[in-house]
C-alpha cells in the first residue's frame, strides 16, 4: 500500500478517538477532548482533519447517498428497500431513515469542522498552515451546506458548535445565505489549499476550484429565480465564475482522466488521477471491526453471497429502472457494463478463483442489477470484509468539471458549438468510445451527466440544478418517468431491451410530483426538539466579505 496513504489511514485511525460520539442528534454533539490551545502544534493538525474524511460522512454515504441521489432521480429502484423506495416513490417524510441519518451526518461534518477550525486557529502552528488545515475543514463543511441548502432550503448555519449546545431552540437562515455560506468556505479553500495535496488522498486547491464549480453553475440557475423557478434563465455572473473555477482545474491541475472508464471502480485504482475528492475508507477491516470507517454499499447492492464470500448480499432486488436502461445508446456498453451487470456480462476481477463472474441472470429478465460499487470478497482482494467493499466513494472526479465547464459555456443558448466547450465535453464520451459531437445543448449534457454518473449518487442534484430555472420541465420529467409501473423488460447484452409481453406490469402507489418534491422534509424529531425550524428563517449576518482574487 502507498506509504502516504498508510499515513492517511494511520491518522485516522488516531482522530477516531478524538471525534464526535456516535449520537444521531447533532444538536446533542458535545465538545470532544481535542487538543487546544498553543499546544496544538503543526505535527498535530493532520489529525484533526483525518476524520472529515470518512466517519462524519459515514452515515450519510450508508444509504442516502444512493437512496436519494440515484434513487428520487429514477436510476434506481429497490420495491423491498426502505432506504430506496421512499425516495424513488416521492413518499419520503421526516420519519424516513436515510433522511434522518444524512441530516445528522451533515451537521456532524460542520460541527467538527467547527471544532477543528477553532482549534487549529488557537494552535502555535504558522499563520500558512493555519489557513490551509483550516481550508480543509472549511471544504468540508461548505459541501456539507450545498447539501442542505440543496435538499432541506432554509438550515441553521453554525460556526460555533457551543451555540446550539447552549440554546438548541434556534431559528434556520435563508436558502440563499446557506448557499452564499458555502461558496465562502469553498472559496477560502480554494485560496488557501495547496497547490499538492500533502498527503495521497487528501484533498488540494483544485479540489476545491472544482466543487466550486458545481456550486456556481447550480447557483446561476437559482439566484436570480427564487421568486420565478420558470424564467428559463441563468445569472451570467455566476455562469462566468463556473467557467473559471473550471478552467482553473482544466489549465492548472495534476488530473487527468483515467483511460478505462471500468477501472475507476476497482479498489487498486482508490485515489486515482481523476479523483478530485472522494471519502477515505479503511481497508481490510468489516462491520464489526471498523464500523463508521468502512464502505458498506457492495452488501446493499451485490446480488449474490457468490459475488460477496458472505451472507452480506442483499442487492437481489436492487435494481435498475427501465427508464434509466432504456436511456442508454446502443453503443454505450462500457459504461452500462461499469454499472448494471446485465446478462451475458463477464467480470474477471469477481470469484476469481472460479474464472471470474458470468451475470446469467434468468436470461436478464427485469434483472439488471447495480455492479458499480461491487468488487467481490475478500478472496479477490484482502482489502474487502464484510460489508467494506474498501472502495473509495467518489464525490468529485475531473469527468464533472469537463461537464461544467462545458454547460457554463453553454450558458443560457439552445445549443453551442464552441470549441473549448466541444473539446471537453467530448473528452468524457471518447473515453466511452461514444462518437463526438460538433455541437452540444442541454440535452446532451444531461445525458452524459446521467450515464457518465449513474450510481454516484449525483443525478438528482443535476435535476434540482435544472429546476431553479426550468421547474415546470423537470416536473414534467419526473412525470414521463412512470414512477408507479414497474415494466417487466427483457435484456439482450449489449444493450438491447425490450418489453416483456408474458408479464403484467406491476404497480404501485406514488406521492404527487410538484414542486413540493424539490424539498426534503425537516427530520421530525428535531422539528419537536426545535419548533422553530417550521418558523420564517432569519438573514445570516456574515463576519468576512467573499474572497475576489481567486481569479486574477
Amino acid at each position: 500500500m502507498n506509504k502516504k496513504i498508510k499515513k492517511l489511514i494511520y491518522l485516522v485511525a488516531i482522530a477516531l478517538t478524538l471525534s464526535l460520539s456516535s449520537c444521531s442528534d447533532f444538536l446533542e454533539i458535545k465538545p470532544n477532548n481535542l487538543v487546544t490551545g498553543s499546544s496544538l502544534s503543526a505535527e498535530n493538525l493532520p489529525a484533526l482533519t483525518s476524520p472529515l474524511y470518512n466517519v462524519v460522512w459515514a452515515d450519510f454515504n450508508s444509504q442516502f447517498y444512493y437512496g436519494l441521489g440515484d434513487g428520487a432521480s429514477y436510476n434506481l429502484y429497490a420495491p423491498y428497500s426502505n432506504y430506496i423506495y421512499p425516495f424513488a416513490d416521492f413518499s419520503v417524510t421526516g420519519l424516513t431513515g436515510p433522511l434522518v441519518s444524512a441530516w445528522s451526518s451533515f451537521y456532524q461534518v460542520i460541527q467538527q469542522s467547527n471544532k477543528v477550525i477553532i482549534s487549529i486557529k488557537e494552535s502555535s502552528a504558522s499563520d500558512a498552515l493555519k489557513n490551509q488545515y483550516i481550508g480543509e475543514a472549511r471544504f468540508m463543511r461548505g459541501i456539507a451546506y450545498w447539501y442542505l441548502a440543496s435538499l432541506w432550503g432554509n438550515v441553521i448555519i453554525s460556526e460555533d458548535p457551543t451555540i446550539i449546545v447552549n440554546n438548541p431552540v434556534i431559528n434556520t437562515n435563508p436558502r440563499n445565505d446557506a448557499f452564499e455560506f458555502a461558496i465562502r468556505d469553498l472559496e477560502f479553500a480554494a485560496k488557501y489549499l495547496p497547490e499538492t495535496a500533502s498527503e495521497t488522498g487528501r484533498i488540494d486547491r483544485y479540489s476545491a476550484f472544482g466543487m466550486l464549480s458545481r456550486v456556481y453553475l447550480a447557483y446561476s440557475g437559482y439566484v436570480s429565480n427564487q421568486t420565478n423557478p420558470n424564467s428559463g434563465t441563468r445569472n451570467s455572473e455566476y455562469l462566468e465564475l463556473a467557467k473559471k473555477a473550471a478552467e482553473k482545474v482544466i489549465n492548472s491541475s495534476k488530473y487527468e482522466l483515467m483511460n478505462d472508464y471500468s477501472d475507476l471502480f476497482k479498489i487498486e485504482n482508490n485515489n486515482n488521477s481523476e479523483s478530485m475528492f472522494a471519502f477515505q475508507w479503511v481497508p481490510g477491516m468489516n462491520s464489526t471491526t471498523g464500523w463508521g470507517v468502512i464502505n458498506n454499499h457492495q452488501a446493499y447492492f451485490a446480488y449474490s453471497s457468490e459475488i460477496t464470500g458472505d451472507d452480506a448480499a442483499w442487492g437481489d432486488w436492487t435494481r435498475a429502472t427501465y427508464d434509466v436502461i432504456k436511456e442508454y445508446s446502443l453503443t454505450d456498453t462500457i459504461r452500462r457494463r461499469a454499472t448494471w451487470m446485465g446478462y451475458g456480462d463477464f467480470y474477471p476481477e469477481i470469484n476469481k478463483a472460479n474464472g471470474g463472474l458470468l451475470c446469467q441472470r434468468s436470461n436478464g429478465q427485469q434483472m439488471l442489477n447495480v455492479k458499480k460499487g461491487v468488487v467481490g470478497s475478500t478472496k479477490d482482494n484482502p482489502a474487502i470484509g464484510r460489508m467494506n467493499s474498501a472502495l473509495n466513494t467518489y464525490m468529485l472526479r475531473l469527468a464533472e468539471v469537463y461537464l461544467n465547464y462545458a454547460e457554463a459555456i453553454l450558458g443560457n443558448s439552445a445549443t453551442t458549438t464552441d470549441a473549448n466547450a466541444l473539446l471537453y465535453f467530448n473528452k468524457v464520451r471518447i473515453r466511452a468510445k461514444m462518437p463526438e459531437k460538433q455541437s452540444i445543448s442541454y440535452e446532451d449534457i444531461r445525458y452524459e451527466r446521467r450515464i457518465e454518473f449513474c450510481m454516484e449518487g449525483q443525478y438528482w442534484y443535476d435535476l434540482l440544478s435544472r429546476s431553479y430555472y426550468q421547474q415546470q420541465d423537470i416536473i414534467e420529467y419526473l412525470i414521463a418517468q412512470h414512477r408507479e409501473t414497474i415494466v417487466p423488460f427483457l435484456f439482450e447484452s449489449p444493450n438491447i431491451l425490450s418489453l416483456d409481453s408474458s408479464r403484467d406490469e406491476a404497480t404501485r402507489a406514488i406521492g404527487n410530483i410538484d414542486a413540493s418534491v424539490f424539498l426534503l422534509p425537516y427530520p421530525s424529531d428535531e422539528v419537536i426538539k426545535n419548533p422553530l425550524l417550521r418558523e420564517s428563517p432569519i438573514p445570516y449576518q456574515f463576519t468576512e466579505e467573499r474572497i475576489t482574487d481567486l481569479f486574477n
